[in-house]
Parts: C-alpha cells; sequence; structure tokens
C-alpha cells in the first residue's frame, strides 16, 4: 500500500491521476501538497527506543536522516551520534514543551508513542480507560500541537500519527476507543495543518512483532516492514499507510452493515 516516489522540489508533475513517480504532488484547492524529504532531515519519533520506535529511526537514518530524535519516558543512551535521546512523558505537557525547544528543527515527526492496558469497556477501572485515552489521544494532539510551529518552519512537512487497525473495530476494550478518538483527531490534524506545508499521515495497522503483542498467537508483521511503507508514505505525501491486509481488509468493509462487521450478533 506504500509508494516508492520521492519529491524533488519542482512545483509541477507529470504524473496522472492514480500513477507514480519520483515526484509526487497532491493539490488542493488553496495550494499544492507534496512529499517530505527524509535524506538530511531531522526527525522525531516519540516511543523510538524499541518496537516499531525503534524500527522507524533506523529506517530514517537508512534513507540519510542527518539526525533522528528518539524520545522514551526513562533516559536510553546510544553510541550512534546520529540518534538524539530525549526523555518524553506524552501526557505531560512540560515534558512535551521541553523536547520541542530541545528539538526546534525537526521537519518529520512520527508520534508513536501508546500504550495497551487491556481494559473491558464495562468492567475495567475508568481510570485505567482514561489513562489509555491520555496516552492514545491527548499523547498524539498534544505532539502535533506543540510541534506543528516547528513543522511549518519548512516547505514541506511530516506528521505521522501511529493508529490501528482497532480503529475502525471494536474488540471491546478502552484501546479501540483511545484508537478510533485519535483517527477522528488525525483527520482533523490534517486539514488544520495543510496550509503549513504539513502532510499529515495515519498509519493503521494490525499485529506487529513488537513486545506489546509478545503474548499473542496470531500473525504478525515485521515492524521494519511497516516502518519501510511508513518511509515511503512520508516520501509521497500519502495521507494514510493500510500496513497489512488485515487492515486493508477492515477499512474495505466500514460500508457494510454493523451486523456484517460484527458476526457474533447475527447468532
Amino acid at each position: 500500500m506504500s509508494t516508492a516516489g520521492v519529491h524533488d522540489g519542482s512545483s509541477g508533475s507529470s504524473t496522472k491521476p492514480g500513477q507514480h513517480d519520483e515526484s509526487i504532488t497532491l493539490t488542493t484547492k488553496e495550494h499544492t501538497m507534496s512529499g517530505t524529504q527524509i535524506d538530511g532531515a531531522a526527525a522525531l519519533v516519540t516511543g523510538g527506543n524499541r518496537g516499531f520506535g525503534r524500527a522507524m529511526v533506523h529506517e530514517l537514518l537508512t534513507r540519510g536522516a542527518a539526525k533522528v530524535y528518539a524520545t522514551s519516558r526513562s533516559p536510553h543512551p546510544t553510541t550512534d551520534e546520529r540518534i538524539v535521546p530525549l526523555v518524553l512523558d506524552v501526557t505531560d505537557d512540560d515534558s512535551v514543551a521541553a523536547a520541542a525547544q530541545a528539538a526546534p528543527d525537526v521537519s518529520i515527526v512520527v508520534s508513536n508513542a501508546g500504550i495497551l492496558l487491556r481494559t473491558p469497556v464495562l468492567e475495567a477501572p475508568l481510570t485505567d480507560i482514561r489513562a489509555e485515552l491520555e496516552t492514545n489521544l491527548f499523547g498524539t494532539i498534544r505532539i502535533a500541537r506543540t510541534f506543528a510551529p516547528a513543522l511549518a518552519r519548512h516547505p514541506s512537512s511530516s506528521l505521522v500519527n501511529v493508529l490501528s487497525v482497532l480503529s475502525w473495530l471494536a474488540l471491546g476494550s478502552g484501546y479501540e476507543i483511545s484508537k478510533a478518538a485519535a483517527w477522528s483527531a488525525t483527520n482533523s490534524m490534517r486539514l488544520q495543518l495543510r496550509d503549513q506545508g504539513t502532510t499529515v499521515t495515519a498509519l493503521h495497522v494490525a499485529y506487529m512483532d513488537t513486545d506489546m503483542t509478545a503474548g499473542l498467537d496470531v500473525p504478525k508483521t515485521d515492524p521494519h516492514e511497516v516502518a519501510r511503507q511508513t518511509a515511503e508514505a512520508i516520501l509521497a505525501g500519502q495521507f494514510e499507510v493500510l500496513a497489512d491486509e488485515t487492515t486493508r481488509s477492515v477499512k474495505s468493509g466500514l460500508s457494510r452493515e454493523v451486523i456484517e462487521l460484527y458476526g457474533q450478533l447475527a447468532a
């Protein structure tokens, strides 16, 4: 579901609708949106010390990023001088503001930090569901609000929000509520940031082979493959990444009747 285009900075493109080449441009009524260059760029990845976040840091560096700020809630030193570790708690306004001051040069932000507490909607303490919302929804909003001025300093910039296939499919827990709300927030961000030249990309994925899914006996996608698709989307200026077949199937079925999406209702 990704494309391999890189925008070369030119103002026009010979690409026909539905085709892809090395210069991909998305046109709106008011201005032109294009992909964001990775080579030579400074980027920031929240939750960049493990799992998909770590894979994303390495993917950006492989594609020539000059510097990647890798955030985590506790210090994680590195010997790679291109990686700048930052302590960041996305649930704390002051922490996010401090990170933005420490990383004023970013043109790419990957908002990846998230939590999964396994919270049955009708049984879990509301404090646990609020905690998921605080990180997965409000943390995503905090990052977008706080880093938007830094992204606006560049002719073209990219904000990637890591969402989930469960943005569109409920299994009965607070996690899906938080990811569905984050999807809606991402759509709003996309509209509000377009005029400053920031492309907002929603990354939807089912199960990745990370610590979060370690106890699940299900097919899992390699996070490095998801990182590759995400980098392609940044380069191409894509608004959405559907990273695996499960995600693509669920997205395609959203127009179906509720009973088709949730077969157990027919029992």
